[in-house]
């Protein structure tokens, strides 16, 4: 089992920065491929962004690619989100997520992940 605690939501304004964390316990973090996804009123829950074991090789969808950074210390078993020129469709709950296979085929697939957060508000005001 792992267990994933989110933190640093909040309300912003459009142009603003977040930085999200994503806090892991249990097993060894650094055996889990992480990504990041979010869910909008009425929406699915969606890719957002995804980091390899060692955290060489980042991936993201491109709506966030140029304004979002994932990375991860696996020293102090947290992955980030760091979030800059927010806009207000980035308004969502964001979710980590953790999972045991890594393909670049699949990570977007958000069934496929085996562990998740509860998530963490991201409100962006324009």
């Amino acid at each position: 089992q792992v267990q994933l605690v989110e933190s640093g939501g909040g309300l912003v304004q459009a142009g603003a920065s977040l930085r999200l964390s994503c806090a892991a316990s249990g097993r060894t973090f650094s055996n889990y491929f992480m990504g990041w996804f979010r869910q909008a009123p009425g929406k699915d829950r969606d890719f957002v962004a995804a980091i390899t074991r060692s955290g060489l090789n980042t991936y993201y969808a491109d709506s966030v690619e140029g304004r979002f950074t994932i990375s991860r210390d696996n020293a102090k078993n947290t992955l980030y989100l760091q979030m800059d020129s927010l806009k207000s469709e980035d308004t969502a709950v964001y979710y980590c997520a953790a999972r045991g296979v890594f393909s670049t085929a699949t990570m977007r697939t958000s069934d496929l992940y085996d562990y998740w957060g509860q998530g963490t508000q991201v409100t962006v005001s324009s």
